[in-house]
């Protein structure tokens, strides 16, 4: 395998409408992922995000969006490689939908296999803290991780 890609999946138990306004509205992220964004995922859309536990602020380029089905965007994923990541919302016929998220790809190397636990351990969190999120109206992610000192 030459390189190496991050696919992850979690039922949600909400419609698929629902999942995909948490997904696109900074209102409904900052209660699960990010503290601050400059706005609304839009297809064309330059945004800033702010992490809680991070100084630096995250600039994504979202590159497409159709509505209740995807979204996907560019991020800085390492110091070195702009990585595109993919939301696609499968809706069930018992209202709720599978979200599957990918992230990739980077070549099969040292920085890769950290960049593909690292990653992967984020997107399943984040999947989880959705999920808690949209049925609970948890904050998972509130001092997760405090620990980290916000570096």
């Amino acid at each position: 395998m030459k390189t190496l890609e991050i696919n992850t999946a979690l039922q949600i138990n909400k419609s698929a409408e629902e999942v995909f306004e948490a997904l696109v509205n900074p209102e409904h992220m900052k209660h699960y992922f990010i503290s601050e964004s400059s706005g609304r995922m839009e297809e064309g859309a330059h945004l800033d995000w702010k992490f809680p536990e991070f100084k630096e602020v995250f600039q994504i380029k979202v590159k497409q969006v159709i509505q209740n089905e995807l979204v996907s965007y560019e991020w800085q994923s390492t110091e070195t490689e702009i990585l595109i990541v993919t939301f696609k919302l499968e809706p069930l016929e018992n209202d709720s939908t599978i979200l599957r998220i990918n992230e990739g790809k980077m070549e099969n190397n040292e920085q890769g296999i950290i960049w593909l636990g690292r990653n992967t351990e984020g997107w399943s969190n984040f999947s989880a803290c959705l999920k808690a999120y949209l049925e609970f109206g948890i904050n998972l992610r509130k001092g997760g991780f405090d620990f980290m000192g916000n570096i």
